[in-house]
């Protein structure tokens, strides 16, 4: 599968301008272009999870990509958001310097517990990534991801659901105005334009893609091939494999992980 490229006017343009007086970080975007590529994502590889996980995950991945475009340069994140109810994790996926994000529903293989997870992994060039967890109630991940920034990031968020499409993230700087900012809901979020001294910063253009391609898939392969072929196959001449980052299907033949060995030992 091919990288996905998109035209300009189909890229989400995420804005962050900076609360003058309230010392607190505005982040917003309408998610419409980056739904609908995230949609024919779903329908180009035939993935179809029930309603309620597709409205989970869209707002997860909302919130993530408001995180993503809140955070430095030169860094490739992801969270695992795991619910015990519906029992499923969300992956989401983004790299700060392509200004790309991804990411899943995962069904089977989950682990029961008592309790809800949240886990973050950064990695930053020639550095080891630092993960951090913490647990969570309820079936909201914009209440996951603000439990997360205040007892992991140690500074307050509040994430802002204002449409289906349209989000937004408030950050807490240092001296910020903390009655006002807990204080805030939707309806003023969405006219701080007009009632707030609001300095912008930067526009970051985000697009869905997740980086697989056959490539990846047979070098993930190939160690298995090498040594148990046959138990890979199992009898047949192609296998599916699911993207485990994006869940993307791919038809793999024992033909063509043949060839790329033979590629690999020259």
């Amino acid at each position: 599968m091919e990288e996905s490229y998109f035209a300009e006017s189909e890229l989400t343009r995420v804005e962050s301008h900076f609360l003058r007086g309230r010392n607190v970080l505005l982040t917003r975007a309408d998610f419409s272009p980056l739904l609908g590529q995230w949609r024919g994502h779903m329908s180009d590889n035939h993935l179809a999870p029930p309603q309620e996980l597709l409205t989970m995950f869209q707002r997860a991945l909302a919130c993530f990509t408001l995180h993503c475009v809140s955070q430095p340069r030169r860094q490739a994140l992801s969270w695992t958001i795991n619910f015990q109810e519906p029992l499923m994790n969300l992956f989401l996926v983004g790299d700060t310097d392509d200004d790309t994000v991804a990411g899943r529903v995962f069904t089977e293989g989950v682990a029961e517990a008592d309790h809800n997870s949240f886990y973050q992994e950064v990695g930053k060039s020639g550095q080891d990534p630092y993960r951090s967890y913490i647990d969570f109630e309820g079936r909201d991940p914009l209440l996951a991801a603000q439990e997360y920034y205040q007892r992991s990031e140690q500074r307050p968020a509040r994430f802002f659901a204002l449409s289906d499409t349209q989000y937004a993230l408030l950050t807490a700087h240092p001296d910020w105005n903390r009655d006002w900012f807990y204080r805030v809901q939707p309806e003023d979020v969405m006219l701080l334009d007009e009632r707030e001294d609001l300095h912008h910063i930067e526009t970051r253009k985000i697009r869905w893609n997740c980086g697989c391609s056959d490539v990846r898939i047979f070098a993930a392969l190939e160690p298995i091939f090498r040594h148990q072929a046959d138990e890979l196959f199992g009898g047949d001449d192609v296998i599916a494999v699911n993207c485990p980052r994006c869940s993307a299907k791919y038809g793999v033949t024992r033909e063509a992980l043949e060839g790329w060995c033979a590629l690999r030992d020259r």
